[in-house]
Parts: C-alpha cells; structure tokens; sequence
C-alpha cells in the first residue's frame, strides 16, 4: 500500500464527519451560509440595487430579490464581463465559466475565489466519502482520467475564460498529478473524434483504476477500445473499479456500460453546474445524492407545477417535502441571485437532505397537459430494459402533434445496441409504465386524446451523427431526453433505421 492510500483512510473519515454532522443540521448550516451571502454582497452593485442591508430574513429576501434566469441577469453580468468590480460580488470573479445559451448565446458564470475551491472541494470530498463507506483505496494506486473540455483559456478584459471542466483541470492537486491522464497536450484538442483517439493512445496500456465524465461521451471512449482491442474494458483495464460521472442520470448506460466493461463497477454520481456544485453521491447503498449545504450555496425551491405561475410557492430548505418535484433555485458567493439553472430535483430525505434530479424544467412534454418529465421516460424505460437482454445506447422523446393519421402521440426515438424482439410490444411496455407513473398521461390516453407512444429506431451512431451535424459533439454536450417541440425530433429523423 502506497503512502497515499495509508494517508486517505484516516483523512476520509475525519471529513465524513465533518460533512455529516452538516448534512444533519441542514436548515440550521443554510441559514447561517444565507446570512454570511447577504452580509458579504451587501456593497455590490446588485446588494445595494436590491437593499441587502435591510434584509435580515428569508422572507425580507423575497420580497427583494425575483426569481431570475441568465436573461434576468444578464445586465449585471455584463457589467462584470465588461471589466466593472463588485456588481454581483466583491470584486471581480477569477474566471468565467463559459456555456451554451438558448436565447443569449454564450453565457458567461462567474466563478469567484469564494466559490471556486468549492467545486474542487466537492469533487474531492466525494471520492473521500466513497473511501470512508468502502474503505476501498486500491484506485489511488493507479491512473484516472476525467474526460473533459480543453484545458486552455482566453483571456477577456484580465479574466480568463474557458469550459468549467478545463478550468478545473488547472487545479488538480500535486499529489495526483502523477496519477492523471490524459495529457495536457491531448486534452488541448478540440476535435472530439481526434481527441477520443489519442486519449485511448494515452491509456490503452496504463494502469486506468478511476474513469470519469459524462456517461456518453465515456460510452464512446470504451466502445473504441473494445474495437481496436477485441477485449472488454475490464479486461484492458483490470483494477478500473470506479466510475465517476454527472451530467446525465447513469441508469439508461448502465446496462452497455456493464456489457462493454465486461463486469460491474461502482459509481459516484456528482452534480456539478457551472453555477456551483450542487450535490454527490455519499453512499454505494444509499438512492440519490446528498446536497450540499454548506458549500457557498443557499437554496430555494419552487414545486415545478407552479413555476409558471405568476406568483409561485417559493421556499427555502426548511419547507421542502419529500416527493415534491421542486424547481432548483440558487444564491451563490460568485453572485448568481434568484437564480434558476433550469433543474428540477425531489427529495427522497430532508434531514439529511437527499435528492434525484428528474429533469430540466424546459425539457418536458405537456403539448396536451400530460407534463411529462425526465424522471418518468427514465424509469419507463429502465423497467424494460434492465435485466432483460434489452440494451439501449440513447434516446429522447419528443410529441407528434400532427401525425399523418390516427391521433397525436409521444415519439421516442431511441438507438438499441440490442434491440428487442418485438419493437411494438417493448412500446406498449413503456407505454403502460408511463401511464402508472403520470395520471394526467393516462387519462389522456384513456380518453383517446392521445394514442399510445411510437418507437422510431435510429440507426446505430445515428445520435452521434446527429450531435456533430449540429456542433456538439464530444465535452459537456448532452440530447435532453424530453422536448416539448420537433427540432430535435425532425433532424434525428434522417437517421432512421432502414
């Protein structure tokens, strides 16, 4: 046993501890993270437009500060990207974490000295807590890779600004650089297809014990070495025993992830976002993640059926209910106000608080009030799919409102890696477990507003394609599993399966 594993025992479970004793105090830990926001942002631009200094309750801040998205602030993130001090927060952010919009374009999140250790914190912390609970360290001894965003940064206006997976890159500890691949070099490429192949150059014949990133893009990763090796990952890669991802709910891959690594690992499960690190996985035993509560991050939420309400149901952690599906709302020390991400999670604890994410609140279906969300199409097809020889590689869904005959209906277009027997029997599976799931569903097909779901299957790769004809192939890029419109559907349909 190397010194880093006799050190990481004693070191893991002094900082379970710590974090339990936290997450068991939950209310009590977020009041005083809501005071000491407050108190720090009060001489900011937006603490003396939205007057911090007379709030001194939950509900004073209410009555302050709306609910806003990236549009709502993005007058203030100007100023900051413009170069101004002290708009959002005290001073001006290290970097900005650069994304995607639907509406605005690129999108520029702050990320401050305040909050940028939390996002190395959290990841860190959640490797140790795996450690306390298993007691399992061999993976220290070994490679890790997390596949990620490219490394480099531009500079605007003395910030610099990159993807936040290649800004974290800049802050792996020294006493795992050793450990980490792929190189700095590699993970500069820009091109995915590239990229992936001299990531396998990197790993193919090192001793991979940790593998990490978005499910998949990862998939990806392991199914071009099974191709160039003819041997399972696990046999490639015998102690990989850990897979670390966030992004996307694992439990579709998992069954092509068990059949490409040839055996089962175990997961940590995190969720991170450009505007703070949210919550990871704590136990192997346990369902959900654990928020976290005192990572520099006050929480409100809002249940997902009100949102869009004029005046929604708006708490905070001390009135939250198990099984609510809530719209995830953040207050953050890198100066994000109010501000909807566009999650929604449930809490399956509150004391501790324990949560799933179900989906993205734009990401539904409800062209006829059946609001259907990520959670329910998931666990649909995880009940059929699961155990069953059945193997799916990705999905989505999306309503055909205007079909050429018969009544409207959902549309999943789905790429088998196994495909079943009988395409039109595994729909009618699916079908009758989102009607148990979703009784405004059911009572839509039942009334025959709606006729049952049709499977359209598209051709193996075809998902891929379909993300590098539209730019997004590779890094954080990720198909929502639910729309409430055709884009996606339309262009998914040039690769149906003939």
């Amino acid at each position: 046993m190397n010194i880093k594993s006799i050190l990481a025992k004693p070191f893991a479970k002094r900082i379970a501890a710590r974090f339990y004793k936290q997450s068991n105090n939950a209310v009590k830990v977020q009041q005083k993270v809501f005071k000491k926001l407050i108190s720090q942002a009060q001489q900011t631009a937006f603490g003396k437009d939205h007057n911090f200094d007379r709030i001194k309750t939950y509900q004073n801040f209410k009555e302050q500060v709306p609910i806003r998205d990236y549009e709502g602030l993005k007058t203030y993130v100007d100023r900051v990207v413009d170069g101004e001090s002290d708009i959002l927060w005290k001073g001006k952010p290290l970097y900005f974490a650069k994304t995607s919009g639907t509406t605005s374009g690129t999108k520029y999140i702050p990320l401050t000295k305040e909050s940028m250790p939390m996002h190395i914190k959290a990841a860190r912390n959640a490797l140790l807590l795996y450690i306390a609970e298993t007691k399992k360290v061999d993976f220290l001894k070994g490679k890790m890779i997390f596949l990620q965003g490219s490394p480099e940064l531009k500079e605007k206006n003395g910030i610099n600004i990159g993807r936040l997976s290649g800004i974290t890159a800049h802050y792996i500890p020294k006493y795992l650089m050793k450990n980490r691949l792929p190189s700095w070099e590699t993970n500069c490429i820009e091109d995915w297809e590239i990229k992936i192949e001299a990531i396998i150059d990197e790993t193919i014949n090192e001793d991979m014990t940790l593998i990490g990133g978005i499910p998949p893009w990862v998939q990806m990763y392991f199914e071009r070495i099974v191709e160039r090796t003819g041997k399972k990952v696990g046999e490639v890669f015998p102690n990989f025993n850990l897979f670390a991802y966030g992004g996307v709910n694992y439990e579709p891959y998992r069954n092509k992830f068990e059949e490409l690594i040839g055996r089962k690992v175990d997961t940590i499960e995190m969720y991170p976002a450009s505007e703070g690190f949210i919550a990871y996985q704590d136990s192997q035993t346990e369902t959900g993640m654990m928020l976290l509560v005192n990572g520099g991050i006050f929480y409100e939420f809002i249940p997902s059926e009100e949102f869009f309400n004029e005046n929604p149901t708006r708490i905070s952690l001390a009135d939250v209910k198990i099984g609510v599906n809530y719209v995830i709302i953040l207050n953050t020390n890198a100066g994000l106000w109010g501000y909807n991400i566009g999650d929604t999670i449930e809490f399956l604890s509150i004391n501790p608080p324990r949560i799933v994410v179900t989906g993205r609140i734009k990401h539904f279906i409800s062209a006829f009030g059946e609001h259907v969300i990520g959670k329910e199409v998931e666990d649909s097809i995880n009940a059929h799919t699961i155990d069953t020889g059945i193997s799916v590689s990705e999905f989505t869904v999306a309503p055909q409102i205007t079909p050429k005959e018969g009544l409207p209906y959902h549309e999943w277009f789905i790429e088998f890696d196994q495909k079943p027997g009988n395409v039109k029997e595994f729909s009618e599976k699916i079908d009758a477990s989102l009607q148990l799931q979703n009784s405004y569903y059911f009572d839509l097909i039942k009334g025959k507003i709606l006729q049952p779901l049709k499977i359209t299957v598209i051709e193996k790769g075809g998902f891929n394609k379909y993300m590098k004809s539209v730019g997004k192939l590779g890094g954080q890029n990720k198909v929502p599993r639910l729309s409430n419109d055709r884009k996606i559907a339309d262009e998914l349909s040039k690769f149906e399966e003939k």
